[in-house]
Parts: C-alpha cells; sequence; structure tokens
C-alpha cells in the first residue's frame, strides 16, 4: 500500500502543495475527492455522520478513522474515550498531530485486546467488508469487540440506482456476483494505489447477515439511497 490517502492527508495537514484526491471503481469513472473534505468539523458533516455521532456513548471505537474528524468531535465535544483505528500510517499520524490522544495503525480483523460500547464504521462503513465471501469473517470479529449491551453504528448505500434499466423498470445487473462489490482505486499526485476491493450493501443483505452473525439490527436514518444502521447482540 502506498498510503496514497494518508500522504494526501498529510500534504494538506502540513500544508505542502496538497492536491484533491481522484478515486474510481469499477462501475464509475474519476472523480475528485477534495482532501479537505477529510477535515469537516461536525456542522459541515451530512446527517447520516451527525445522527452516528450523536448516539455514541461510552468507550468509542473509531474504525477507518482517516484525519480524526469524527473522533476529534466525540473526544472534545462529546467527552467520551475514543480509539481512533486505520490502517494508513499518515493518517494516524496526522490525528495525533490534531490532538487524537488514543490511536492505533491496525487492520480491524488483526486488533484484539479491548471490547468497546460503540464501534463506528462512517463514510460507507460496510467498505471495509469487502465481499459477500469476507462480510461474515469481519462481523464475527466486530461481534468480539463489542460489550454487551454495546452498539454498532455503521452506513452504507444502495448504489442500485446506478444501474442502468430498461423501459419496464428492470436493471441491468453484471452477472457474476453481488452488484455492490466494487473495486476501488485512489490516485494522488500522478501516482495510484492497487485497486482494493469494496463493498457497498443494500439494507436487507446487510440484515440478514448480520442477524446470522449473532446481531439484531435497527435501520435508525434513511437519507435518499444512503442509510444508518444499528447493530447490537442478541
Amino acid at each position: 500500500m502506498k498510503d496514497l490517502m494518508g500522504k494526501a492527508i498529510w500534504d494538506h495537514f502540513h500544508n505542502e502543495n496538497p492536491e484533491d484526491l481522484q478515486t474510481e471503481t469499477s462501475i464509475s469513472e474519476l472523480d475528485e475527492l477534495p482532501v479537505n473534505y477529510l477535515f469537516r468539523d461536525f456542522e459541515e458533516m451530512n446527517e447520516i455522520e451527525q445522527k452516528a455521532l450523536g448516539l455514541s456513548q461510552g468507550k468509542v471505537l473509531d474504525i477507518g478513522s482517516g484525519a480524526g474528524s469524527h473522533s476529534l468531535y466525540l473526544q472534545n465535544d462529546m467527552n467520551l474515550d475514543v480509539l481512533a483505528l486505520d490502517i494508513s500510517p499518515k493518517s494516524i499520524e496526522v490525528a495525533k498531530l490534531r490532538g487524537v490522544q488514543k490511536t492505533i495503525c491496525k487492520n480491524i480483523l488483526d486488533f484484539s485486546g479491548d471490547t468497546f460500547d460503540t464501534i463506528l464504521l462512517l463514510m460507507n462503513g460496510t467498505g471495509i467488508f469487502e465481499s459477500l465471501t469476507k462480510i461474515d469473517n469481519y462481523l464475527k470479529k466486530l461481534h468480539s469487540l463489542l460489550n454487551e449491551n454495546g452498539q454498532i453504528l455503521i452506513d452504507s448505500t444502495d448504489i442500485l440506482y446506478m444501474f442502468d434499466r430498461d423501459q419496464d423498470g428492470g436493471v441491468y445487473i453484471p452477472a457474476g456476483g453481488y452488484y455492490g462489490e466494487l473495486d476501488y482505486t485512489v490516485h494522488y499526485k500522478g501516482e495510484s494505489e492497487d485497486p482494493i476491493k469494496w463493498l457497498y450493501l443494500d439494507f436487507n443483505t446487510l440484515k440478514n447477515a448480520a442477524e446470522n452473525n449473532g446481531f439484531i439490527i435497527e435501520k435508525i436514518l434513511q437519507d435518499e439511497d444512503a442509510y444508518l444502521a444499528k447493530l447490537m447482540k442478541k
């Protein structure tokens, strides 16, 4: 991993000629991701993020914490005990420099030794599950990290709207897999990461997977094709 997302976050924080990130997926063309979007404060976040942060309580694990914006709000404004986790070394370094007190650079599947009252996965939190064949591995790990009566707050988007439809309203979905399984590529300053697997889940598919792995699930908020869900142990 070249850690291009982390490099962009690092350059923006240190004002070292930052540029916008470019992203693309296996079903979408190149798109600009302004790096300052990753440094938003609470008022600039979308409704799903604000709702999830407001529901957070107790000891929190912020998975995919990036530049640390969610963690900082929970730590400084809500006075919660937060651990920010990300696989990007430079992102974690910036989160520390911004004031996040507890950080760890690790893949969630390799993390252990602590449990939490709230586990937060935002900005398409289901993305880290990679594919339907791996979702059980991730949900079992999350189950092991969650305290009794704890909660997982996770968001995603049903991307069915991105596919063409015929005159009768039928959707043209490529054969060979679930339509939310995408290859996701990041570009920055002329460099490109190797594509990663990134999973968008419709709510019913997440619901079935969650219930098969010992959770009860509730949809907290729907915002057009995006939603926020809460998972708790059965």
